[in-house]
């Protein structure tokens, strides 16, 4: 199985973002867009793993409290000059990093590592080529994300909402030639 954690998004904020999905798909009709069904914020992605009884006992052990969290703005991984990812900004309390921290130490004796350097949360939108912030060797920048960041250099930043995120979820990714599919295996409340 292809798990991740992560924190669901309201579904208020879900619609705004997904309208502004629509407006910026014309810019870069080159680029895989993300689904609304999909929109989530990774805490942490655990890959392929049979480990999934052990996995939700870890995650039950980590304590969190709940999280203030405002989707405003936008930007692109690696560079605005150079992009191969285009995200939603999040800003959270810090409540956030300890929670993304406590999911990792509880995980790391299971063999998971964190990704290297501070987490950046975000809500990805689009991807090109591999997706990855970093190119596959031979993979170039997207031709549309850079028009797109062109275009929003004009716009004023994007405001979406604040929600409260009162739980924090472990999910089953199952990758088909239609895209990803989410599936919400378990819940874990914050306090």
């Amino acid at each position: 199985m292809r798990l991740f954690v992560a924190l669901d998004i309201d579904s208020d904020i879900r619609v705004r973002i997904a309208e502004f999905r629509e407006r910026m798909r014309a810019y870069a009709p080159d680029v895989r867009w993300v689904g609304p069904e999909t929109f989530h914020i990774t805490l942490q992605f655990l890959g392929e793993t049979q480990r999934l009884d052990e996995i939700k006992q870890a995650l039950q052990q980590v304590r969190g409290a709940a999280i203030e969290i405002c989707f405003r703005g936008t930007g692109f991984f690696p560079t605005s000059k150079s992009p191969r990812v285009f995200w939603v900004g999040i800003g959270a309390d810090d409540n956030l990093q300890r929670l993304a921290s406590a999911i990792g130490e509880g995980l790391r004796p299971l063999g998971f590592a964190r990704e290297a350097g501070p987490f950046e949360p975000h809500l990805t939108l689009a991807r090109a080529g591999s997706g990855r912030p970093k190119p596959v060797r031979g993979e170039s920048a997207s031709a549309g994300l850079r028009a797109l960041a062109i275009q929003l250099e004009n716009l004023p930043a994007a405001e979406f909402g604040t929600m409260t995120a009162r739980e924090f979820c472990l999910y089953q990714s199952t990758l088909s030639p239609a895209g990803a599919k989410y599936s919400k295996l378990t819940t874990y409340a914050l306090e």
